[in-house]
C-alpha cells in the first residue's frame, strides 16, 4: 500500500452530501453509488482505492479481494462490525472509523429509552392513537433515586451517565479499561459485574459486540469509543449467549429494565423475552437486533419492549458529523498529513510523523540485512529498542522489522498493516523488547537492535538526523556508521585483501554506476564488512564474487 497515492474513492452507503465534497476538495475522484447490491459492489471496487460506507454495505472477505487497488475502508460511524477487519489487514487495506460522530446521538436516544421505559410513553402515545383514555393502565416510575447500571464507559456511556445523574439517578457501572479513578470523575462507581447486576433498576450497555461481550462473559478491552477494542470477529461467526444472559438475568433485581442501543446480541434475545415473559425483567428497550430486520418478532411484539429500527446515529448532526469526519480522515491520509481513527493499523499511523519515518525505515532495512545475511525468513526474530527516545517505538518498528524479513518472499504487498500476521503465518515470529540503557550513544537518540537468537546474525542501527545508519553488523563495528537507504552494495572480505577496491571501482566504471558512498568495519578474525552506497544496483558481480567470502544488493 503506497501512502498518499489515493485517487478514486467509492461511497457506497448513504452520506451527508459533506462527505463528497470534502473529497473532491481534497483532490480525490468520487464515486457515489448506495444500494449496490453484491455482485454490483464486487464489480465497482475493483479499480478503487478507498471504500467509505456506514451500516448497509458489507465489507466481507470477497469483497476486499475483489478490490485490487484498495487501500483503505472508511467506516462513516462507531464500530467496524460490517467490515472483516481481519481480511483487510490480511491484505494490507487499512480500516478506519468516526468514533465520536454519533456519540452523542447515540447518548440522547439512550436516555430517551430509558424516559420511555420509566414512562411508557411511546405505548400510551399508540394507546391515544386508538381513541383510547387509559390513565391507569400506564403508570410509570420516576428515575429520581433510581439505579442505572452502565457497562462499558467509554464515550457514549459517560454521556448518557452523566446525562441522567441529572435526573437524580444513581449511576454504577464496569469498563476493564477505564479505571474507577476515571470513571469518578463523571460520577460512576465502578464495581464488578456480580456486585452490579442485583443492584440495578435500568441497566444499558455501550460495549461493541465481539466474542467477550457476544459471550458469557467480558473480557478486557478497551472503552466502547476509545478506539482501542479488538477486532471484531468474522462476518460469519455464529452468535452465542450475551452479555445478559439468562444466567446474568437470574441475578438481577426482579423487574430491571434493560436499553441496549449499542450492537445486537450483546443482550442475548432469547434470554431476554424469557425474562420479559416472567416478570424478572420488568420492560426493555432496543435499537438493535441481531438480525436486522429482525424476523422473530416475539420480541418486538411484546407489550413491554419499546423498538426502533437502528435509530442511534439517526440525526442530521451525526451524519453530516461522521461524513465529514470521515472524508476529512481519508483526505489527511491521501496527502500524509497524518491517520485518525486507525482500527487495524496503529503503527501504520506513526508513519507519518516526520520524526518516525526514519526509524520505520532503519527496521525495515535492518530487517533486509539480516533476512539476506542471516538467509532465513523463518524461525525467530529479536527486536530491542534502546533508549528512553524509544520506550513506546516497538510498536511500530516490530512491524517494520517484519516487512523487511518478508521484503522479496512469497507474500504478496507487505504493509505496516498486515506484516506481523504476514510473519505469524510464514513461520516468523517477532518478539519485542527495550531497555532504557542505550551503551553505545549520548543516549539522544536511541539504537535499534535486531537479531536471529542462536545464530551470530545482529545488526545494530540508529539515526542520524533523518538518516538511517548502520552501525554494527555481525558483531563487527562500523567506523563510521554506514547510510541505509537507495541502492546498496553489502559485502565480507578478507581484510587483507587488497584487489577488491579495485576490481569494484572497475565494475562501476563499466556499468556507469557512480559511487555514493563507502563505509567499512573493523577487522575481525581477518574480515572486515564493506557497506557501499551506489547510484543503481550492479547487474554483474561475478567478477566480485571470487575476492569476497559473501556478498548481496539490497534496495532501501
Amino acid at each position: 500500500m503506497a501512502l498518499g497515492k489515493l485517487q478514486k474513492v467509492l461511497i457506497s452507503d448513504s452520506l451527508d452530501p459533506c462527505c463528497r465534497e470534502i473529497l473532491q476538495a481534497g483532490g480525490l475522484r468520487v464515486q457515489e453509488k448506495p444500494g449496490l447490491s453484491k455482485e454490483e459492489l464486487l464489480r465497482e471496487i475493483r479499480d478503487c482505492d478507498g471504500l467509505i460506507v456506514r451500516s448497509a454495505t458489507k465489507v466481507t472477505a470477497d469483497v476486499l479481494e475483489a478490490a485490487e487497488r484498495l487501500q483503505v475502508v472508511g467506516r462513516a460511524g462507531t464500530g467496524v462490525d460490517n467490515v472483516d477487519v481481519e481480511a483487510a489487514t490480511r491484505k494490507g487495506v487499512l480500516v478506519m472509523n468516526t468514533p465520536t460522530g454519533n456519540s452523542l446521538s447515540a447518548a440522547e436516544l439512550t436516555c430517551g429509552m430509558i424516559l420511555s421505559l420509566a414512562r411508557q410513553i411511546p405505548q400510551a402515545a399508540a394507546s391515544m392513537k386508538e381513541g383510547k383514555w387509559d390513565r391507569k393502565k400506564y403508570m410509570g416510575m420516576e428515575l429520581n433515586g433510581k439505579t442505572l447500571g452502565v457497562l462499558g464507559l467509554g464515550r457514549i456511556g459517560r454521556e448518557v451517565a452523566t446525562r441522567m445523574q441529572a435526573f437524580g439517578m444513581k449511576t454504577i457501572g464496569y469498563d476493564p479499561i477505564i479505571t474507577p479513578e476515571t470513571s469518578a470523575t463523571f460520577g460512576v462507581e465502578q464495581l464488578p459485574l456480580e456486585q452490579i447486576w442485583p443492584l440495578c433498576d435500568f441497566i444499558t450497555v455501550h460495549t461493541p459486540l465481539l466474542p467477550s461481550t457476544a459471550g458469557t462473559g467480558w473480557v478486557p478491552a478497551r472503552g466502547d469509543l476509545e478506539g482501542g477494542w479488538r477486532s471484531p470477529p468474522p462476518l460469519t461467526a455464529t452468535p452465542c449467549a450475551g452479555l445478559l444472559n439468562d444466567s446474568t438475568f437470574a441475578k438481577c433485581r426482579r423487574g430491571v429494565q434493560v436499553v441496549n442501543c449499542a450492537r445486537g446480541g450483546i443482550v442475548d434475545e432469547g434470554a431476554l423475552l424469557r425474562a420479559l415473559r416472567s416478570g424478572q425483567c420488568g420492560g426493555a428497550a432496543l435499537d438493535v437486533f441481531t438480525q436486522e430486520p429482525p424476523k422473530d418478532r416475539d420480541l418486538v411484539n411484546h407489550p413491554n419492549v419499546i423498538c426502533c429500527p437502528h435509530l442511534g446515529a439517526s440525526t442530521q448532526e451525526a451524519q453530516s458529523r461522521c461524513g465529514k469526519e470521515i472524508a476529512m480522515q481519508i483526505v489527511d491520509m491521501a496527502t500524509g498529513k497524518g491517520l485518525a481513527g486507525v482500527v487495524n493499523g496503529q503503527a501504520l499511523s506513526k508513519a507519518f510523523a516526520p520524526q518516525t519515518k526514519p526509524w520505520i525505515a532503519l527496521a525495515r532495512a535492518l530487517g533486509t540485512v539480516l533476512r539476506t545475511a542471516g538467509k532465513q525468513a523463518q524461525g525467530s526474530v529479536q527486536v530491542c529498542t534502546l533508549g528512553t527516545p524509544l520506550r513506546e517505538a516497538g510498536s511500530y518498528l516490530t512491524p517494520a522489522v517484519a516487512m523487511g524479513m518478508l521484503a522479496g518472499g512469497a507474500q504478496k504487498e507487505v504493509t505496516l498493516v498486515n506484516a506481523l500476521l504476514l510473519a505469524q503465518e510464514a513461520g516468523l515470529k517477532v518478539t519485542t523488547t527495550h531497555s532504557d540503557v542505550d551503551p553505545e550513544t549520548d543516549g539522544s537518540t536511541g539504537l535499534l537492535e535486531v537479531s536471529l537468537p542462536g545464530t551470530p546474525h545482529r545488526a545494530v542501527g540508529t539515526v542520524q538526523g533523518s538518516t538511517p545508519v548502520l552501525r554494527e553488523l555481525n558483531g563487527v563495528t562500523f567506523k563510521q556508521p554506514a547510510p541505509l537507504a537507495g541502492p546498496v552494495l553489502i559485502y565480507r572480505a578478507k581484510a587483507s585483501e587488497p584487489s577488491t577496491l579495485p576490481v569494484l571501482a572497475g565494475l562501476l566504471a563499466k556499468a556507469g554506476v557512480q559511487l555514493q558512498s563507502y563505509h567499512s568495519s573493523g577487522a575481525v578474525a581477518g574480515e572486515q564488512w564493506s557497506v557501499v552506497g551506489l547510484s543503481a544496483p550492479l547487474s554483474d558481480l561475478s567478477e566480485l564474487k571470487p575476492r569476497v567470502t559473501e556478498v548481496f544488493q539490497l534496495h532501501l
